[in-house]
């Protein structure tokens, strides 16, 4: 990770570049890569993937239905939280309201190994790129609370908040 956890909202250069802007690029490149990726998982579970799962099992077909949903949910979650991103470095939004537990990261849904396996191909693919984008998104809103220097307890709360 580019200067370990810390590297979020800190106005000063970094090794000679401008921090901030390499803060707005990585953004900006992930915010593109979760909207293909939303637009290719659309077109995929709403068009192509239907001859694919209607070729399945009826309980697979379900699960297939219900694997689009976690896509969905894992896409919106991290698009979302990049927009709150973009808001900070716009100066729309300070930077300690972007710790409110609602502006936080959302809980990814978990897909089960076995059932990821009896998936077609192209099904897969988006499920394992979702959830890639979304761990590594994690990984940058968990180095919020180092940066921001949020207390065990304060972490404590958000997981809380999230929880109900």
């Amino acid at each position: 990770m580019l200067g370990g956890a810390g590297w979020l909202w800190h106005p000063k250069p970094m090794n000679g570049l401008n921090e901030s802007r390499l803060q707005q690029r990585l953004v900006d490149a992930l915010y593109s890569e979760a909207m293909l990726l939303a637009d290719e998982a659309r077109t995929y579970f709403d068009e192509a993937g239907r001859a694919e799962r209607e070729a399945l099992d009826p309980l697979i077909r379900v699960s297939f239905s219900c694997e689009s949903l976690k896509v969905t949910t894992r896409l919106m979650h991290v698009i979302a939280w990049l927009l709150t991103q973009r808001a900070v470095q716009a100066g729309e939004l300070q930077p300690r309201d972007a710790l409110d537990p609602a502006r936080r990261l959302g809980d990814a849904p978990i897909t089960e190994q076995a059932l990821l396996d009896s998936l077609p191909l192209r099904a897969r693919t988006l499920i394992e790129a979702s959830a890639d984008l979304h761990r590594r998104v994690d990984r940058l809103d968990r180095g919020l609370d180092a940066v921001h220097g949020a207390s065990p307890a304060r972490s404590m709360q958000r997981l809380l908040a999230q929880a109900f």
